[in-house]
């Protein structure tokens, strides 16, 4: 069965909570309060109408450390916009009886820059790269996995030099021009 993909924006309701479970993986589990805000025409007021309570889960990955930025990086009553994939889960209360729960797990999840600015820091880890691939060690780097001011002054070798266009002998680019 497909599970439905969901986007929802909306403010957390208490600071996200980072497990590390018996595998060693680790999860964050928070709470998105979403609701619909329309005009009131007879007031001339912006009105809150029903809130939607989404328990969310994120995980970190053999190649993201999703659920730990989002433990690092957000808090009680940030508005976020997050998605992923909704699912309904029954469970067993106290009392023996049935209910029943609506899950999301959080693929993708960021702030709502309508509201406030924020500065991206990606963290550094040994030997991976947010950004894919591995990086170079830390002294050698900037925050952004990018060659620190020192490297970046060195020119670097132009990826384009040996680059033949299709048709040229000598690798200058041919022109198309009579062609028209």
């Amino acid at each position: 069965m497909s599970l439905p993909d969901v986007t929802i924006v909306g403010n957390l309701t208490a600071d996200p909570e980072l497990r590390t479970i018996g595998n060693g993986s680790k999860v964050v589990n928070f709470t998105i309060a979403a609701s619909s805000r329309r005009l009131n025409k007879q007031t001339n007021q912006w009105e809150d109408g029903d809130v939607w309570f989404l328990s969310c889960n994120a995980w970190d990955g053999e190649h993201h450390m999703l659920a730990s930025n989002i433990a690092a990086s957000l808090s009680k009553g940030m508005t976020v916009i997050a998605y992923g994939r909704v699912r309904q889960r029954e469970y067993q209360a106290k009392d023996g009886s049935k209910r029943y729960v609506v899950e999301m797990t959080v693929d993708h999840v960021g702030y709502d820059l309508r509201k406030s600015a924020v500065a991206v820091n990606r963290p550094q880890q040994s030997g991976f790269n947010p950004n894919g691939g591995f990086q170079q060690p830390a002294q050698q780097q900037n925050g952004w996995g990018a060659p620190s001011q020192q490297q970046a002054q060195q020119p670097a070798a132009d990826p384009w030099a040996s680059y033949r266009e299709f048709g040229s002998s000598d690798g200058a680019p041919t022109s198309n021009e009579d062609d028209f």
